[in-house]
């Protein structure tokens, strides 16, 4: 019997790729006004130097496990109280600096100091800019009540709290928050599958795990027997992993939490 409901956050409820993507047309929009170069160029530069840097630091290992992406490291500050979110702390103002002025550099323009003023709009872009999924509140408003909801997400305590401060109403619809960050390994390690089920006081029969990404949502679930449901919005190729069923609207999750339950009462 399926009494609850583990969610991913970016990606499956919040919509993380278009935030960083409006956050980078409006900063790359600024740099085109001042010195006319293709914003998209532009972009292209930024994420790849981005991607480079990123994979360079000392921290890279630790942000692999915990599950942050390169991008998250163009805006998050990481004033968290672990080691390594202390180093990504110092680390992520030079990197961000540095990403946008090679950036800069491969359109053509060597402005360290412009490419210092676009690290700091971008962050504040990225934070006007918190996308929401349409079906999002409606299904957790269909499923509140009925069964009892986790949010578990990998990411930095700091940053992962800031994009649910930027959108508080998903808040309340949850019983517990698992932010990888805080508990010490990400998805998808077995033990923080294992760890949400605890929280709950649930058996893994009795949840299933909702996300978009194979690779940690579905993996990790595979890992402690739990069922999975792939959110798959954009028509991505499946991997290896194979999760126990894939979707492409959330409103597609009734169904097959119905089914479960029906075929588990017979």
């Amino acid at each position: 019997m399926i009494k609850a409901i583990f969610f991913d956050l970016d990606d499956t409820l919040l919509w993380d790729q278009k935030s960083v993507k409006e956050a980078f047309v409006a900063t790359c929009k600024i740099a085109h006004e001042k010195y006319g170069i293709d914003p998209e160029k532009l972009e292209k530069e930024v994420r790849d130097a981005a991607r480079e840097l990123y994979s360079s630091y000392e921290t890279y290992d630790f942000t692999q496990m915990i599950g942050i992406n390169p991008f998250e490291g163009l805006w998050g500050n990481f004033l968290d109280e672990e080691e390594n979110f202390k180093k990504m702390a110092e680390i992520v103002p030079g990197y961000r600096k540095d990403a946008w002025t090679k950036g800069l550099q491969a359109c053509g323009i060597d402005d360290p100091e412009y490419g210092a003023l676009l690290a700091e709009e971008f962050p504040a872009q990225r934070r006007k800019n918190p996308f929401v999924y349409e079906e999002t509140f409606n299904v957790l408003d269909e499923l509140k009540g009925k069964y009892r909801l986790l949010l578990l997400t990998n990411g930095s305590p700091d940053l992962q709290n800031t994009k649910l401060e930027i959108t508080p109403e998903l808040v309340p619809y949850f019983e517990q928050i698992i932010i990888s960050g805080a508990f010490g390994r990400g998805k998808p390690d077995a033990s923080i599958f294992k760890h949400a089920l605890e929280k709950m006081n649930l058996t893994k029969d009795e949840a299933i795990m909702v996300g978009d990404n194979l690779m940690t949502d579905i993996l990790g679930a595979s890992r402690v027997g739990m069922k999975s449901v792939w959110i798959n919005r954009h028509n991505k190729e499946r991997n290896e992993v194979i999760p126990d069923f894939e979707i492409t609207h959330l409103e597609e999750l009734y169904t097959i939490i119905d089914k479960l339950n029906n075929k588990q009462v017979i």
